[in-house]
């Protein structure tokens, strides 16, 4: 039940777009290269450094918030998996949700999470569908020049957020993400799983040239 609806709501805000499905998921990987340079251009509450390079794997999600008298909570990103040659091509993921309680307007928030341990990207790779803060340990992640000393790693999955250009720290714990297998068929141009494309065995499309980039220097 609970992945049907947030899959529901995810779907909600994805049938807004008008672009193709490749051309959907090629902006959702250029978003997630720009949602990576934006918190890098905040060092004072960014993500240290010595994380970035530690991580086993990253989801970069944007999410959408909106609604009156109830509300729907929508969000789509990528995640990649650190390999013995670099980074990965990338994985479409989504998140949703449907709450109730007073709402008006619209929040977009960025999230990058940090997954620290093989376990938690196993836990998309080879299950699809996964719950932040269930089998998984969450915490937000530390952050900071000031941080970067002294770095460990204190749960499987650290959080990092930002809305509206300012650092949010949101919390989530609880949420639902999963695979969007039909997003990866589209832009790799036939049928992939989530595990041939993390292990890199599915080599990543041109247009994920510039997120690969960005990500080198992580290493």
């Amino acid at each position: 039940m609970k992945a049907m609806i947030f899959f529901l709501a995810a779907t909600v805000f994805a049938g807004c777009s008008t672009m193709s499905p490749h051309d959907e998921m090629q902006a959702d990987v250029d978003q997630a290269a720009a949602v990576v340079e934006r918190f890098e251009a905040i060092p004072e509450r960014g993500i240290p450094p010595a994380v970035m390079k530690a991580a086993r794997g990253l989801a970069i999600l944007t999410v959408t918030k909106a609604g009156f008298i109830g509300s729907a909570r929508g969000g789509k990103g990528i995640l990649v998996e650190r390999t013995a040659n670099g980074w990965s091509g990338p994985c479409a993921i989504g998140t949703g949700g449907l709450g109730i309680g007073f709402q008006a307007g619209a929040e977009v928030t960025e999230f990058v999470i940090v997954l620290n341990t093989p376990g938690a990207v196993d836990a998309f790779a080879k299950q699809g569908n996964v719950t932040l803060g269930g089998n998984l340990s969450v915490a937000a992640g530390p952050v900071g020049r000031t941080a970067e000393g002294g770095v460990g790693i204190g749960a499987a999955v650290y959080t990092y957020s930002r809305s509206q250009g300012l650092f949010a720290g949101v919390s989530l714990e609880g949420t639902g993400i999963g695979v969007r297998d039909d997003a990866n068929e589209a832009y790799y141009g036939r049928r992939v799983t989530a595990e041939d494309i993390l292990s890199g065995r599915v080599p990543a499309p041109a247009g994920a040239r510039r997120l690969e980039g960005i990500l080198r220097k992580y290493s």
